[in-house]
């Protein structure tokens, strides 16, 4: 009996896999074999049998991949070979022999001095240890030849697992080598679903300026909501006292007084933002971003997605593809209200832009993970699955969303009719252009998430497991409400100078926090880790830039609604002859 992972529904799997799997005494127990790479670089990794280690003498086990979370993450696990029985203690037992020739000696020794760690699973529980040790003046090199396991069970489950490597033999070529192993088994009162919390770091994730970071954020949402709101207020109650007194004028006075500001727009503010396509495209894919980190927080916070192999990245898939009828409900809809006519052009941009930009990245580093021979090279055949889920899934849902929001709310009920010759733009003071409202709008959004980020990154490209995903969500709403509001506060600036081109503005002046989420990364990569290599340094630029983007094109989507909302409001609020 069990739970199940409703993930793997999606994907045709068993319902009851081995993180459930209660055993017999003396019933076969697998030790797998994941990857080997260098400790600084996490990301690096490579196939276990990639270094000349031997297997034990048992048939192979055949295995396949789970989930295709666990295939996109290169998890290629390899029997190990080794006898091991539930509740049947092994002692001390040679399992295998390696002829030490010259060049599997330089293999140890080059694996040793760049620090390499391999990884392995029992019942779904991660264990690592390391190759070897060098000596103190780096000249001898041993290699650890004794796998001493101990596995704890509580009934007829496994609960723990415990790796101490010890035999230390120095490396000579010409030699032979004996790896040999053992597995003591003890009774543990850990209960089974807790058993993933020794791998937790509690005292990283909740230090107390993780907890005073969440309270300053909220803080600025508190101040910045609060400045807005007077500000708004108190400067349209006079903007609307003094449109009210001018509708009170004759013809000579209204000509004679002082007209300025947001109303002159009126006319031009609703007026099709130039590349409507594009800018539909993005508006919908950034909404369909925000429902995908909703709902996979969300389900991430009702259950333990870091207990399963690939498993939050087969939910995000999954979550993504079903949630494509968002993208084409928002950005169908959004292009129809601005005259657009090539919906199907639209639908097809809208659909294949995020996809494209992941898959493309993906596909440019596999190339060089295959040139390395690395396991996070994606197999042949979990490409083709992506692509089918693309056209099979994503695209008809996203067609299904276009046709819905062309037909519900693709009307243009503008409170405001648009003129049909554009209003010349006045010249204004250099801090009111749109590329410098751009540049300072996601200022304040970046500084509301960027100690987040660091944790984020550091479970990401460290060895962390993040399972905070309650800081997560607070973080999302304070971004969103952060965004809302200094867009609001720039498109009202903007419009108050009368330039009415604020469709674009709202969007990149949220957006731009992407710009300073990746200028952060840089400074995360170069100060914060030890990564190396023309491999590690695409791998993490490569995806940081991808992760960047989709945030910013996010930021935008969020940004540019609220603020839509609000330009709505104050010309529905205002009598216009």
């Amino acid at each position: 009996a069990g739970r199940c992972s409703w993930n793997r529904i999606f994907f045709f799997f068993f319902l009851l896999l081995s993180v459930l799997l209660q055993y017999t005494d003396k019933e076969e127990v697998v030790l797998w074999m994941n990857t080997v790479g260098p400790y600084h670089n996490r990301q690096e990794t490579y196939k276990y049998f990639s270094l000349p280690f031997c297997a034990g003498s048992k048939k192979t086990i055949s295995h396949y991949h789970e989930t295709l979370g666990e295939a996109l993450q290169g998890v290629e696990l390899e029997f190990s070979g080794l006898d091991i029985r539930f509740k049947d203690e092994v002692m001390q037992t040679t399992y295998c022999e390696i002829d030490l020739d010259k060049a599997k000696r330089d293999a140890f020794v080059y694996a040793i001095k760049n620090h390499y760690w391999y990884q392995m699973y029992i019942d779904d529980l991660p264990i690592w240890g390391i190759v070897g040790e060098a000596d103190e003046n780096g000249e001898d090199h041993y290699l650890w030849t004794y796998k001493k396991l101990e596995i704890g069970f509580n009934g007829n489950r496994i609960v723990d697992v415990n790796l101490t490597s010890e035999g230390k033999v120095r490396l000579v070529p010409n030699t032979r080598i004996s790896m040999s192993y053992s597995v003591k088994w003890k009774k543990s009162d850990v209960k089974f679903e807790d058993r993933f919390d020794k791998y937790l770091d509690p005292s990283f994730f909740q230090h107390r300026i993780h907890w005073f970071s969440i309270f300053n954020s909220f803080m600025m949402v508190i101040f910045l909501v609060g400045l807005v709101s007077m500000i708004l207020m108190r400067t349209l109650r006079k903007d609307y006292a003094r449109y009210s007194k001018e509708e009170e004028m004759d013809d000579m006075d209204r000509d004679l007084g002082d007209e300025y500001g947001w109303k002159q727009v009126h006319g031009d503010v609703f007026r099709p933002s130039s590349h409507p396509l594009i800018f539909s495209s993005l508006i919908g894919s950034g909404c369909q971003i925000f429902s995908v980190s909703l709902i996979v927080i969300i389900v991430a916070m009702v259950e333990d997605l870091y207990t399963e192999r690939g498993s939050m990245l087969s939910t995000a898939i999954f979550v993504y593809a079903a949630t494509s009828p968002v993208n084409g409900y928002f950005g169908g809809s959004l292009y129809a209200k601005q005259g657009g006519r090539r919906w199907i052009k639209q639908m097809f941009i809208g659909a294949f832009m995020i996809p494209a930009m992941v898959c493309g990245t993906a596909f440019f580093i596999n190339f060089i993970a295959i040139y390395y021979h690395a396991s996070r090279a994606i197999p042949f055949g979990t490409m083709v699955a992506v692509c089918c889920i693309c056209f099979f899934v994503i695209l008809p849902l996203n067609l299904v969303g276009t046709i819905l929001g062309r037909n519900l709310s693709g009307q243009p009920n503008f409170p405001c009719r648009v003129n049909a010759v554009p209003r010349p733009i006045p010249e204004k003071k250099w801090f009111m252009e749109p590329a410098v409202i751009v540049c300072l709008g996601g200022i304040l959004p970046f500084g509301s998430i960027f100690i987040e980020m660091y944790f984020i990154f550091t479970s990401f490209w460290a060895y962390k497991i993040y399972y905070v995903y309650g800081f997560m969500m607070l973080v999302l709403v304070i971004l969103c409400i952060v965004t809302v509001c200094v867009t609001i506060v720039c498109t009202y600036f903007l419009l108050n100078a009368e330039d009415y081109r604020w469709q674009w503005t709202s969007f990149l002046s949220a957006a731009s926090t992407a710009v300073y989420v990746y200028m952060y990364s840089f400074y995360y990569y170069f100060f914060k880790t030890k990564m190396y290599g023309l491999f590690q340094t695409s791998f993490y630029f490569g995806y940081m830039a991808v992760f960047s983007t989709a945030l910013g094109i996010m930021c935008g989507a969020v940004g540019y609604m609220g603020t839509s909302a609000f330009v709505r409001k104050i010309y529905t609020n205002v009598k216009i002859d």
